[in-house]
């Protein structure tokens, strides 16, 4: 019983986090209730089935550690952006490559992370929570195109949403902050009930089963940029990832090495593609578990491995699902301003630490959110350059992201005249 009641209160926390990705995605897509249902219903369940990979060890998947893995938020800018410009088949086609790329080069990651330093993982971080807030923006007023766009309804109800989420995280404490815009979502559908803007019948048409179906949105189609971005995501993932799995370890002193590492990340990468498969999502480890783990002491498998079964359980019942679909538009919006600002707030917190270090990290940080923000509000600069090079311009967040790559290499890892001087000086004394 005492494990059920954690991992419920597991569930609780990481609940609004893997609802609100397919929520935004679904509508930024314009997709039906019908199909919004089962892409909440999905990605519950396959939050629970990518935990699950994690939790239970073997030797050649899963961390072995108290991880819940959930749809990464640095997902959604790109992938609404691919399914604008390709339709939503080229999401899942990138998506499944992605997932292959990630379980290719698990064993060999650790090599690969200087490419990916915090001034690198911070700036791509910081443009994909700047690239989003429109998105919340939109959503605030009721939605693009909406006929009551910016009514005094949709903004009463969307700042009505983000002031109660922000006093909830001011006057609470522990478990009920870590739910703050859960409850805050919660509140703000009950009072747009009381007003007549929510619409029941989702809930009432859906079905108490169902069951899953590979491939629901068609057959995947693959195109060059779609595919960068998703491994473009899907690494800076992994780099969080990996701190997530060192406070693990240091929590449940459980020391890890390279190859506990490499099943990690095979792990993340056989989840996204049962996410690519199944019509789901990218997936990352969860940091406000960790958090919730830390203020309860309570650091079992067992516990997140309970949660995952719930996980999967209720991904199978779409009525469930339905609930999350009639969350307004507007009520939507306003916790979205607080997610999406914690996404920037997460950027601008690691980049923080480096910024001070170096007068070069300041600079890779000014380009590149200076590009990748240039590109997505002026997207037809590159337009009439060879579709071969449009692959890295055509996205604001590959291009704000190849260019804090190429920079870190720049400045932090190609040889300078000055180090090639000091290499000569040691040649010389030896």
């Amino acid at each position: 019983m005492k494990t059920t009641a954690l991992a419920i209160q597991h569930l609780l926390a990481m609940y609004a986090g893997a609802i609100l990705v397919p929520l935004i995605v679904g509508g930024a897509l314009g997709l039906s209730s019908e199909q919004l249902t089962y892409l909440v219903a999905i990605d519950i369940l396959m939050c629970g089935v990518a935990t699950i990979l994690q939790v239970v060890r073997n030797q050649f998947f899963g961390i072995g550690l108290p991880v819940v893995l959930g749809c990464t938020f640095t997902a959604v800018g790109p992938m609404i952006a691919i399914g604008g410009q390709y339709g939503v088949s080229a999401i899942y086609g990138a998506i499944l490559v992605s997932g292959l790329f990630v379980i290719v080069i698990s064993r060999y990651f650790g090599k690969l992370v200087k490419f990916f330093p915090p001034v690198v993982t911070g700036t791509v971080v910081t443009i994909i929570g700047i690239t989003l807030i429109p998105v919340a923006i939109n959503n605030m007023g009721g939605g693009q195109d909406a006929a009551d766009f910016g009514s005094f309804s949709n903004l009463a109800l969307s700042f009505g949403t983000l002031l109660f989420i922000v006093l909830m995280y001011r006057f609470t404490k522990g478990f009920l902050r870590s739910i703050s815009i859960l409850i805050g979502i919660l509140g703000g559908t009950l009072v747009a009930s009381f007003f007549g803007k929510v619409d029941f019948s989702a809930v009432s048409d859906s079905a108490f089963f169902h069951m899953v179906e590979p491939f629901y949105f068609g057959t995947p189609t693959f195109h060059w940029s779609a595919i960068l971005t998703m491994v473009l995501v899907a690494m800076v993932s992994l780099v969080e990832s990996t701190g997530v799995y060192f406070a693990l370890s240091e929590m449940t002193d459980k020391e890890i090495d390279e190859k506990d590492l490499a099943n990690g990340y095979r792990a993340e990468g056989i989840a996204i593609l049962f996410g690519g498969v199944f019509n789901a999502f990218p997936y990352t480890a969860f940091s406000q578990n960790v958090g919730l783990m830390h203020m309860t002491g309570v650091k079992s498998r067992r516990v997140i491995f309970v949660m995952g079964g719930m996980l999967v359980a209720l991904g199978f019942i779409p009525k469930i699902a339905a609930f999350t679909t009639i969350i307004p538009t507007a009520v939507l919006g306003g916790a979205m301003v607080a997610m999406f600002g914690m996404v920037i707030s997460q950027g601008i917190k690691m980049l923080s630490r480096v910024m001070a270090d170096s007068h070069e990290n300041s600079m890779i940080v000014a380009c590149s959110v200076g590009m990748g923000l240039g590109v997505t509000v002026v997207p037809e600069l590159f337009a009439k350059l060879p579709d071969s090079v449009q692959i890295l311009t055509s996205n604001g967040i590959v291009a704000g992201s190849v260019t804090a790559i190429a920079l870190n290499i720049v400045f932090h890892m190609l040889p300078t005249r000055q180090n090639k001087k000091v290499d000569i000086l040691h040649e010389k004394s030896a």
